[in-house]
C-alpha cells in the first residue's frame, strides 16, 4: 500500500464488489502518473533482473567475502548438484534439494545440474551471454529510474512529507500498536488511510533509501568498466566478491518485501490497491471505531 500523492478529490462514488467497502465510501487522488509508471516500469524491470542474474548464478553457483572468488577458495554459500542430488550449503550447514535446487527435471524430462532452474532464469536454457545482455539493460532501467524518482521526490517533498517518520511515530508505544493492528488484520480506515502508516513509512524507507541503492552499486561495483573511473566502489564493499555476495543478499531481501508487499494488498483490498496505481484514485472507507488501549497493553515508549 502507498501513500497519498496528490490533492484529496471532492468525490464520491460507489463502490461494490468482493471488497465490501460502503455504499458511499470517499475518493481521493492517491498517486501521480510518475509514481505509478516508476511503480509497474519496477515491476517489470526488477523481475527480469532477478532472473537473468538467477542465470548468471549458474554460470559460478557459489558466493565468497572479499577481493576475489574462485573454484578453490572457500565459499559461504554453494549450490550444487552431485550423484543426482542437489545440495544448498550455507557455512558449515548442508541442506538436500533435490527436484528444486543443484539437480532438476526440464520440461522434457531430463535431469540438470545446474543451481536455479529454468523456469525461474532468463533465458530458460543456459546462456550466460543472453543472461547478461538482460541484465545489463534492465539494470541501467532500474538505476535510472531510481535516481530519477529520488530526486523527484525530493523536490516534491514526498520523501520528507511522506516517507520519513515523526518523533510521534517512532515511540515504541506507537509503534506496538501499529504492528498489533496489522497483526489483527486492522487497517487504516477514514483519513488515516491516506497516509502511510510508520511501518510501511519504515518498510519503503529501507527499500528507496537503502536496499535499491545498494542493489546498484554492488552491480556497478563488479563492472569492470565502472571501476575504471570508480575504483572506490570496490573498496566500498570489501571486494568484488563481497560487492557480489551483498547484490545477492540485497536481491532476496527484496524479494522478501515484494511478497509481503503483494499479501498486504490482497488482505487490504487487491481491487481497490491495484485499482489506485493504475488510475490514480482509490476509495477510503469510513472511520470504524477507535478502541483504546492503555498504555501497558504493549512497550512503553
Amino acid at each position: 500500500m502507498a501513500a497519498l500523492d496528490g490533492e484529496e478529490s471532492n468525490l464520491t462514488a460507489t463502490i461494490g464488489g468482493p471488497e465490501h467497502l460502503s455504499a458511499k465510501s470517499h475518493v481521493v487522488f492517491r498517486h501521480r502518473i510518475s509514481t505509478r509508471l516508476w511503480h509497474w516500469v519496477n515491476v517489470v524491470a526488477f523481475f527480469i533482473m532477478v532472473m537473468s542474474g538467477l542465470m548468471i548464478f549458474n554460470a559460478h553457483p557459489r558466493l565468497y567475502w572479499g577481493q576475489y572468488g574462485a573454484n578453490f577458495d572457500h565459499s559461504w554459500l554453494e549450490i550444487s548438484g552431485k550423484d543426482h542430488k542437489g545440495h544448498l550449503r550455507i557455512g558449515s550447514v548442508t541442506v538436500e534439494t533435490t527436484g528444486v535446487l543443484g539437480n532438476w527435471r526440464d520440461s522434457n524430462g531430463a535431469i540438470n545440474s545446474r543451481a536455479f532452474p529454468g523456469w525461474a532464469t532468463i533465458p530458460s536454457n543456459y546462456s550466460l551471454a543472453d543472461a547478461r545482455l538482460w541484465h545489463l539493460f534492465f539494470a541501467w532501467v532500474l538505476a535510472i529510474g531510481l535516481f530519477a524518482y529520488l530526486l523527484t521526490s525530493l523536490w516534491n517533498r514526498h520523501i520528507q512529507d511522506e516517507i520519513a517518520p515523526t518523533s510521534n511515530e517512532l515511540k515504541t508505544s506507537h509503534l506496538w500498536r501499529d504492528i498489533k493492528d496489522h497483526a489483527r488484520l486492522r487497517f487504516p480506515t477514514g483519513e488515516a488511510a491516506t497516509r502511510y502508516n510508520i511501518l510501511q513509512k519504515m518498510s519503503y524507507g529501507l527499500v528507496l533509501l537503502i536496499l535499491l541503492p545498494v542493489m546498484v552499486l554492488t552491480g556497478l561495483s563488479m563492472s569492470p568498466g565502472i571501476d575504471a573511473f570508480a575504483g572506490g566502489l570496490v573498496e566500498l564493499f570489501g571486494g568484488r566478491a563481497s560487492a557480489r555476495s551483498i547484490h545477492f543478499i540485497v536481491m532476496w531481501a527484496l524479494l522478501g518485501f515484494f511478497l509481503v508487499h503483494v499479501v498486504m494488498v490482497i488482505l487490504a483490498g487487491p481491487i481497490n490497491e491495484v485499482r489506485s496505481m493504475i488510475t490514480g484514485r482509490y476509495a477510503i472507507k469510513p472511520d470504524r471505531p477507535v478502541i483504546e488501549e492503555s498504555d501497558d497493553a504493549g512497550p512503553a515508549a
